[in-house]
């Protein structure tokens, strides 16, 4: 081995040179830029310079979704058979968008986690599970994107409609989309006309919209889910309680980005997931009739009345107090004996619907 160098043999600015070498942090953020690679965009970088963004606008479907109500008795059958109709009454009311916005400064998409005093925590397939009791094994659903001219077709052939309102409703909302109002519409008149197959595709397709698939749009459902609606038999085949999560997270990572001003995807399931995980930080109204055998979302009240008007900064600071005692880590004991815990829970990888893929 050689001698270790003297001092003096080591040149002044060697010092300077190993400095420059090192990742440049983000003051009060990430001190290596290559762990969390999009912070310089993130709205936790601009909160920390002092660019308050707006509280996010809330994609919250819930009053649709209680406006259109319960299926007619005719489909009672064919909507038990595809493992959806738990959506039907989980839907909370209200938004909270200051608590909302809170957590979405903590969420990083690198991660799928939310960055807190405590560690890192995320929504996992479990939360999903006790909160909507959707199944989690089964198929990915591909749902390639569609042509116009294809999303015309299945609205034809699975809703019985006619090309030219297919056409016309399409052109209107300006792609491969539909109101959920029209959809509305549509279930109505196929339940007018006896037609329940297509009656039971209008509503699931309207229910799905309101809750898994909710978009940025607030108005509109993507014609693409009709796909997984074509055989009513098969619906309960596919991994819904996955599909869920895969799109929350996407929502989040959107959300997460400073740029950004609202956030989609199933409001319920994220506002809930708090309701369960920080009661310190949210104040919640908890139902005195709940029935522990209904999805745990059915748990909680959320609506103007019962949502305070409480801003973000404020939550953020409970947030910034929080400690280990503060979460509750295991919140559904009393809920195991109808929905126990899968071992595909703790799965570790990649999730996938679509051509979305995020970390789980």
């Amino acid at each position: 081995m050689e001698a270790p160098a003297a001092v003096e043999d080591i040149p002044a600015d060697a010092g300077a040179e190993a400095a420059e070498d090192q990742p440049q942090g983000f003051p009060d953020g990430p001190s290596d830029p290559s762990v969390l690679t999009a912070y310089a965009d993130h709205v936790a970088c601009s909160v920390w310079t002092g660019e308050e963004r707006p509280e996010l606008k809330l994609s919250s479907h819930g009053r649709k979704v209680h406006s259109l109500g319960r299926h007619v008795p005719a489909i009672e059958g064919l909507i038990a058979d595809t493992g959806l109709s738990p959506l039907i009454a989980c839907s909370v009311d209200t938004g909270d968008r200051g608590l909302l916005s809170a957590f979405v400064e903590r969420w990083h998409w690198e991660t799928s986690s939310f960055h807190l005093p405590v560690g890192e925590l995320t929504i996992t397939l479990d939360d999903v599970s006790s909160l909507l009791h959707l199944p989690i094994i089964g198929d990915f659903h591909a749902f390639e994107p569609l042509h116009v001219d294809d999303a015309v077709q299945m609205l034809v052939d699975l809703l019985m409609v006619s090309p030219e309102s297919a056409r016309a409703e399409t052109v209107q909302c300006r792609g491969t989309y539909v109101r959920l109002q029209w959809v509305r519409d549509i279930y109505q008149r196929r339940c007018q006309a006896s037609h329940w197959t297509a009656a039971a595709r209008a509503y699931l397709l309207h229910l799905l919209g309101c809750t898994l698939f909710a978009n940025k749009s607030a108005t509109n459902v993507h014609v693409v889910y009709l796909e997984a609606l074509w055989d009513l038999s098969m619906i309960d085949r596919y991994a819904w309680r996955v599909t869920a999560l895969v799109h929350m997270y996407d929502q989040l990572n959107d959300a997460s980005m400073s740029h950004s001003r609202q956030l989609g995807g199933y409001i319920t399931l994220l506002q809930c997931w708090i309701y369960e995980h920080f009661p310190s930080v949210a104040e919640s109204t908890a139902d005195q009739d709940y029935d522990e055998a209904s999805p745990r979302a059915c748990r909680w009240i959320a609506t103007k009345k019962t949502v305070k008007s409480i801003r973000t900064p404020s939550y953020r600071e409970r947030l910034d107090r929080l400690r280990i005692p503060d979460v509750c880590w295991i919140p559904y004991g009393e809920h195991r004996e109808v929905r126990d815990f899968h071992v595909r829970s703790c799965y570790s990888g990649l999730l996938r619907w679509g051509s979305v893929a995020v970390y789980y």
